[in-house]
């Protein structure tokens, strides 16, 4: 972004500005930055400045982090927005609906591991009277390292 951002001063915030009205820490909105996740430019004094839009952004990678989406996919879901619009609600329908499969596979496997969880990991490490019935001769030895069985099948 240019040195100077073409925004109305009205319409500009500062880092702590973001940050106390987003409830995230400055050091959170620098990384949001850093990780590509929102964009801000540095004013002639040489200080970070924000669009107001911003807001609505970190509202949405919050959520998105709070349902375990990884950042990498945040990034790529925002990338999609018309840049220097407010994020409305037919936008929000289109990135939640994205994001709807992945969600729906992590609730499939935590609820595997939920319902397993007392019987066994799925690789024999813990319970060495129960995996030789589930695992006889080391079979899921060749699916791979650590606890296969926990994996979504492909």
């Amino acid at each position: 972004m240019p040195e100077n951002h073409p925004a109305e001063p009205a319409k500009v915030l500062t880092v702590g500005e973001v940050a106390r009205r987003s409830g995230v820490a400055v050091s959170t909105v620098h990384f949001y930055e850093s990780k590509g996740l929102i964009k801000g430019w540095r004013s002639e004094g040489n200080q970070r400045r924000y669009p107001r839009e911003v807001l609505r952004h970190i509202a949405v990678i919050r959520v998105a982090q709070r349902t375990g989406i990884p950042l990498e996919t945040i990034r790529d879901s925002l990338s999609r927005l018309p840049e220097g619009r407010i994020l409305n609600a037919a936008q929000w329908k289109a990135l939640s609906a994205h994001w709807r499969d992945e969600l729906d596979a992590r609730i499939r496997v935590l609820t595997r591991l939920r319902d397993d969880l007392g019987e066994c990991i799925g690789c024999g490490c813990l319970s060495m009277t129960d995996c030789p019935l589930r695992n006889p001769g080391d079979r899921l030895g060749a699916s791979g390292p650590g606890a296969v069985l926990l994996d979504d099948p492909p």
